[in-house]
């Protein structure tokens, strides 16, 4: 079994890390008064396991009866083979009409069902950022009519990607990164538990995934299992580089080369394809500029384009911007170091 799933919270006192939270979710299921909420926050933080808390505190036996999950990212990334492929969709997809039509059917037929023992179900949307603008559009009219017994839950770490006129309904939770000493606490207790189940697992490979996990629980729990059961020979930092990581190092790579343009379009692929914010793009050069280009004037002009992005009406002209700032740093390096040999 997967240790994500095995220790995943099921009681708000096992959600770490965020009190504050935990404590507001908690007066609301005491209350038995839910508004519409948008949980914000970064990936393995607990937006989705703190509301599955929330639905058990509410319902109880009758959980699976008034909960419901919608994979929004899942769904508008496949299409029409993830409709066909959910058995629980079978009875209103529609192959003839276009995946937006069969969303708004499917979520219209959900919200429209009375609740089971209870004044209101909860309609979850994980992931809301991948949902298109015509999609929260259609949202916002189903929201006002269906509001007395139904409240809506979007989960997303774009808060940004929803439209005003659905955020403006909801009451905004934001979840922070877990801070390290908790988060390495909570790997030793489940190594604690796990001894026996594998390889042992040592205080410098904790920290080692504390430090590559940058808050987030689920992917410091997964790094966890994969050393426990495949050992440290698999190699931790290979491991937890993210996807997204990888094509940072390919934009310092293009650099290297002076290939300004092909960093420029990795970069460009960060907001467009893997969908970060210029922010968070920012941030991910960040992390990559300490493992392939530790050198402190890229730190500044970093720091210099995010500050800049608060003012900026074009993100992409930024972070092209800062790929050719950095070009001309790491050019006068390579400069320096050929003069030299």
């Amino acid at each position: 079994m997967l240790w994500i799933e095995k220790y995943r919270p099921r009681t708000f006192p096992e959600v770490i890390g965020q009190e504050k939270v935990v404590e507001r979710l908690s007066q609301f299921a005491r209350g038995r008064s839910v508004p519409h909420m948008m949980l914000a926050g970064p990936p393995g933080t607990g937006k989705s396991a703190s509301i599955e808390c929330l639905a058990h505190a509410l319902y109880g036996e009758f959980t699976e009866e008034n909960f419901t999950l919608v994979p929004t990212s899942d769904l508008f990334a496949q299409g029409r083979k993830f409709l066909e492929r959910e058995e629980k969709y079978a009875h209103l997809y529609r192959p003839e009409e276009s995946v937006l039509s069969n969303f708004k059917r499917i979520i219209r037929e959900y919200a429209s069902l009375r609740p089971l023992d209870a004044e209101f179900k909860l309609l979850v949307f994980e992931g809301a950022s991948s949902l298109p603008r015509e999609a929260q559009q259609a949202l916002r009219r189903i929201m006002e009519r269906s509001s007395r017994t139904c409240r809506f839950i979007y989960c997303t770490c774009h808060p940004s990607a929803i439209i005003p006129a659905i955020s403006s309904r909801c009451f905004p939770l934001f979840f922070s990164p877990l801070p390290d000493p908790l988060v390495q606490s909570h790997l030793r207790m489940i190594r604690s538990k796990e001894t026996g189940n594998g390889p042992a697992v040592l205080d410098d490979d904790i920290d080692l995934i504390v430090a590559g996990a940058q808050g987030d629980l689920r992917k410091a729990v997964m790094l966890l299992q994969v050393i426990a059961v495949a050992g440290r020979e698999t190699g931790l930092s290979a491991l937890s580089q993210s996807e997204t990581d990888k094509v940072a190092s390919a934009v310092f790579s293009a650099l290297r080369g002076g290939d300004a343009r092909a960093a420029c379009r990795r970069v460009e692929n960060l907001v467009i394809e893997y969908g970060l914010s210029a922010r968070e793009v920012i941030g991910t050069l960040a992390s990559a500029a300490k493992r392939e280009f530790n050198d402190p004037r890229i730190v500044s002009v970093l720091a210099d384009s995010d500050a800049d992005l608060v003012h900026s009406q074009n993100e992409f002209i930024q972070l092209n911007a800062l790929v050719v700032k950095m070009g001309r740093i790491i050019g006068d390096e390579r400069y320096i170091g050929d003069s030299t040999v």
